[in-house]
């Protein structure tokens, strides 16, 4: 690879470190090139970008970008799932092709500027969807508020209640 390609290739996976959420560490050996362009297609569905590329040039955009952290996971042949969204789908992609191949195997990554390790990968990935994180983050807000307003209404009805009687009572009489 030329001079000039190389500091081009730096400077893209610096531009896309920077705008990952997260970037997810693994190494490739063993896995072949179908189970590498199936994981690929996959990624790329769930909104990550996976790549195999030198771990020279990752160490310098690592560098440009700001996360010098995640030098500790570049050691061997590494590859790396760019997370461009939300990295809990991208962690529940390697988590599950870690467990199918063998050979790939998890090293760490990082969160939010924050170095993981495996087994919070691991939890990330056994998160549910953010949808139905939402919907039970709603519901315990919502719990205390009916709560209140069940125990708001219980005089009315009783209330009412006693008013019903009354009125039967009169109507019987």
């Amino acid at each position: 690879m030329k001079k000039e390609d190389k500091a081009a290739k730096v400077a893209e996976l610096a531009d896309r470190a920077k705008a990952s959420t997260a970037m997810l560490v693994a190494d490739y050996r063993g896995i072949s090139v179908a189970e590498a362009r199936t994981l690929r297609t996959e990624m790329r569905e769930v909104g990550a970008h996976f790549e195999v590329t030198k771990n020279t040039l990752m160490m310098r955009a690592v560098d440009e970008a700001g996360a010098a952290e995640l030098k500790e996971y570049l050691v061997g042949p590494s590859a790396i799932a760019f997370c461009d969204g939300d990295a809990v789908e991208p962690a529940k992609v390697l988590v599950k092709y870690a467990k199918e191949l063998k050979p790939l195997e998890i090293k760490g990554g990082l969160l939010e500027g924050k170095l993981i390790d495996v087994a919070k990968i691991k939890f990330l990935a056994s998160l549910p969807p953010r949808e139905v994180l939402l919907s039970q983050l709603l519901g315990a807000m919502q719990g205390p508020i009916r709560g209140l307003a069940t125990v708001c209404a219980g005089p009315i009805r009783g209330l009412v209640t006693v008013l019903q009687r009354v009125q039967e009572q009169k109507e019987a009489a």
